[in-house]
């Protein structure tokens, strides 16, 4: 749907206001969405979705907005480890929050239109599993440079890790289960974000076709 004459326009905007109340409501939910320690994060569904529909500037648009979301759960209350990040890294907590939203949209969108050209149902499964593979992945990378703060984090909360390396610290104790789950989540509901890709895309053929059967 990404064109350069089909950028901001009504319907691009109408569909990129409804995926960005999705992100916000989605994310702000995630908190409450628990069993044990295990997040069911629903909030990369809609951001792999304006991928695919509208593109890469969407992905970036509702990536970075996923990343906003993140740093207001923190100030509220509702994330004590990105805030204590924020306290003793500011700059670098928020970097690393938009960064890692922000490719968790723009890769599967780039990706996305590559391999559509050839299986648009292929396509839509990889973008699906790009976002929490790009997500995890830069906030992996960003929990390396800044371990200190993180070790501090955990000693002030009374857990004992010295005997762990700093792999173990963060592919288990930091991110855990929950990147298979969101992982698993987006695979599961990737045939249905091909199904409203292809409602969209005929309805926007239709359109056309109409449009130009009334030029003629």
């Amino acid at each position: 749907m990404e064109k350069k004459s089909n950028i901001f326009t009504a319907k691009y905007v109408a569909y990129l206001g409804v995926l960005t109340a999705l992100v916000i409501a989605f994310q702000m939910l995630s908190g409450f969405m628990k069993i044990g320690a295990t997040t069911f994060c629903l909030v990369l569904v809609p951001i792999v979705l304006g991928s695919i529909l509208l593109g890469v500037v969407a992905g970036a648009i509702l990536g970075g907005v996923f990343g906003l979301v993140v740093i207001i759960d923190a100030l509220i209350g509702l994330d004590p480890f990105t805030l204590y990040l924020l306290n003793v890294q500011p700059f670098f907590t928020v970097l690393l929050c938009i960064l890692k939203g922000v490719a968790a949209g723009v890769v599967p969108a780039l990706i996305y239109k590559l391999i559509a050209k050839k299986n648009k149902y292929v396509a839509i499964f990889v973008a699906a599993a790009l976002a929490p593979v790009c997500n995890t992945g830069v906030f992996a990378i960003g929990a390396f440079v800044i371990m200190k703060p993180i070790l501090d984090f955990f000693a002030a909360a009374g857990l004992d890790i010295s005997g762990f390396s700093a792999a173990h610290i963060v592919f288990v104790l930091l991110i855990g289960v929950n990147f298979f789950v969101e992982l698993a989540i987006n695979l599961v509901l990737a045939p249905a974000m091909y199904t409203v890709n292809s409602v969209v895309e005929k309805r926007i053929s239709v359109r056309k076709k109409s449009a130009n059967d009334n030029l003629s």
